[in-house]
């Protein structure tokens, strides 16, 4: 077991749901939608380029899977980052649910920036609408890791394009669920949200997974193992063929 890439998952989990869940819980009547997007984003973009070079920054049992699929990653490494995953969105969950309770009049029963369906969602999405949106949204997100990232590491403007796309999937996905995306950022926060919120985790547990194995699927076909070398090659094989003339 890599005790580094373990306690960077669980740190970047923990963070994520402390700060982004904590901005919905906390923010959201000051912020709004757009804000509390962006705080999403913002936190995957700054914890890509902390803990990236470390763990690859998943921090996403999804992205997880999809590295799995993508050969990126072992099977034993990756049951250790879900694992890791899981504890911090928990953790995380734990200390905001601390601090809510400080604040005077906070309900944090039902909601807690836990997600949900039918009654639970702000337009009433189905059981079904709730599966499509979130296997869609994070297959945009899982995918766009996946193509941007062609080693576990994070590098250059890696963590932007993963930043820009979770604050993305989140303006389309708030109205609808509340947005998962990441079963680890939902399983800590409906622990502490209650019953109505733990009935309904199934679907933001299976869906992003989904979600994360349909990317690798089409990432597989759209960015073949080896293209970026062979890219990178004909590129300085272009370059050198300039310098001599």
């Amino acid at each position: 077991m890599d005790a580094r890439k373990a306690v960077s998952e669980f740190l970047g989990t923990l963070l994520l749901v402390f700060f982004a869940v904590g901005s919905a819980v906390l923010g959201a009547e000051y912020i709004g939608t757009v804000g509390i997007a962006l705080t999403f984003g913002f936190t995957l973009l700054a914890l890509a380029y902390a803990l990236g070079p470390v763990s690859g920054c998943h921090i996403n049992p999804a992205v997880t899977l999809g590295m799995l699929m993508a050969g990126r990653l072992s099977p034993r490494a990756a049951v250790e980052y879900w694992v890791a995953q899981v504890l911090g969105g928990i953790t995380g969950a734990l200390l905001l649910f601390i601090l809510a309770k400080q604040v005077p009049g906070l309900e944090t029963s039902g909601a807690f920036g836990s997600n949900g369906y039918g009654y639970r969602s702000p337009v009433g999405v189905n059981t079904f609408g709730a599966l499509i949106a979130e296997t869609v949204l994070t297959f945009l997100l899982v995918y766009v890791i996946l193509d941007v990232t062609h080693r576990v590491a994070v590098v250059g403007f890696d963590g932007l394009a993963m930043g820009l796309a979770l604050a993305a999937v989140h303006l389309v996905g708030i109205p609808l669920t509340g947005t998962s995306v990441n079963p680890a950022r939902s399983i800590g926060p409906a622990i502490f949200a209650g019953p109505d919120a733990l009935a309904q985790l199934w679907l933001f547990i299976l869906a992003p997974l989904a979600g994360g194995a349909l990317a690798a699927v089409v990432h597989a076909v759209t960015h073949p193992a080896g293209e970026p070398r062979q890219i990178a090659d004909e590129a300085a094989a272009a370059d050198a063929g300039g310098g001599r003339r």
